[in-house]
């Protein structure tokens, strides 16, 4: 798990990837306001609580009014945020549900033929278990990341009780990948230690986290607050860089070599396990981007050219570390995968993710070279009951038997 003393500090260069210049920096939008008054106002809390009510562990005020839907707001409400109804955002309550009706464990997945294959000699190449290794090795301190991120920043700033109510959905989910991740490393016997520090020791994978850190001690930081616009500009670039990029780019280099490797009969586990965490991670990604463009609506003061330019120029650098990921992960071509390949699908991907909020593509006829991403994702597709369980399951109490 990372902690938040700021785990990569002391690898924070400024790295070279495949001629990609690595930002390790980001400077504040605006200048802020100096850390006094905010504990001034933090000391203050009790005295607002019905001025500004956003922890939900403010004093309870008897004989308060009731809760109105037009009272809530997606981030700096005023309202009692510890009243989940009357909802305003159906869409959060209903991802909710969806997310509950989803539910899995990592050991229900069969490991057995993953094992015998690691451990025949022969099963596999070197290139294939470099792929293998490194990917788990990213994504498992990349969901923890997330974890800590969505528990210890996101939940404290979105102040709208059925989306936080999403969130720790959300945190639960990011937990059990983690939990899947390891299960994986030790049902294939991999060496833990290495696995789970490869984010401190391959470049290409530090890289990606050091600059996914720099949002999250953003987000994280105890004396930051929203309520100015200068604040609430800088939370939604940090919501922008943790869903759109992290969730939204990050992930998907990885999720295509690892699916690539269960559609060949290869690795059908961790394929497997990897095509459930997809599954959550798309609904992640669609909460993220439906909470960001809430917050332009109720705030349209903050989606300015000046700060549309700064989010393209976040997503463009984004791309780069993906492809230098890419380029390391599979250097020689896997599968019939290669990292130019990765390329023009990371073009598609980050015009997608621009449309998706409102910005403008940047990466000109950007094709999909991964169609077979999109059944993937969607998870319209049938299994052997014999052989293996279908990824479109839900619990019982979700299904509707008529």
């Amino acid at each position: 798990m990372l902690n938040w003393d700021d785990p990569v500090a002391q690898f924070k260069q400024t790295p070279t990837l495949a001629g990609v210049e690595v930002q390790t920096e980001i400077e504040p939008l605006e200048k802020k306001q100096p850390a006094a008054e905010v504990v001034e106002k933090d000391n203050s809390l009790g005295a607002q609580t019905n001025e500004k009510s956003i922890t939900g562990l403010e004093e309870v005020e008897f004989g308060a009014g009731r809760l109105a839907v037009d009272d809530k707001a997606m981030i700096n409400c005023r309202s009692d945020v510890n009243q989940l109804v009357p909802f305003k955002y159906k869409w959060a309550w209903q991802k909710y549900l969806d997310g509950c009706a989803n539910h899995w464990m990592p050991q229900e997945v069969n490991m057995t033929a993953d094992i015998a294959l690691w451990k025949d000699p022969n099963g596999l190449t070197e290139d294939e278990r470099v792929l293998i290794k490194r990917n788990l090795g990213f994504f498992s301190t990349a969901d923890s990341l997330v974890a800590n991120n969505l528990v210890l920043a996101v939940y404290r700033h979105i102040t709208n009780p059925e989306c936080r109510q999403y969130l720790l959905r959300q945190a639960f989910e990011e937990a059990l990948h983690t939990h899947a991740y390891q299960y994986c490393i030790e049902s294939l016997g991999l060496d833990e230690a290495e696995v789970f520090n490869m984010y401190r020791e391959v470049e290409s994978i530090h890289a990606k986290a050091a600059w996914a850190t720099q949002f999250t001690d953003s987000l994280g930081d105890r004396n930051f607050q929203t309520g100015t616009h200068e604040d609430d500009q800088r939370l939604l670039r940090d919501l922008i860089a943790f869903y759109v990029i992290f969730e939204g780019i990050f992930f998907y280099v990885g999720f295509v070599q690892v699916l690539s490797m269960g559609r060949r009969n290869k690795m059908t586990g961790v394929a497997e396990q990897f095509q459930y965490i997809l599954r959550d991670e798309s609904m992640h990604l669609n909460f993220g981007i439906d909470v960001i463009n809430q917050i332009k609506v109720e705030n349209p003061g903050l989606w300015t050219s000046d700060f549309q330019d700064q989010m393209v120029a976040l997503i463009r650098e984004a791309v780069e570390l993906e492809i230098a990921y890419a380029h390391d992960t599979m250097p020689r071509g896997v599968l019939g995968l290669n990292a130019n390949m990765f390329e023009e699908y990371l073009g598609f991907i980050a015009n997608r993710r621009c449309a998706q909020i409102g910005l403008p593509e940047q990466y000109l006829n950007a094709s999909n070279p991964f169609p077979w991403m999109s059944e993937a994702i969607d998870l319209k597709k049938e299994k052997n009951f014999f052989e293996t369980r279908v990824t479109e399951y839900q619990t019982g109490g979700a299904l509707n038997w008529d």
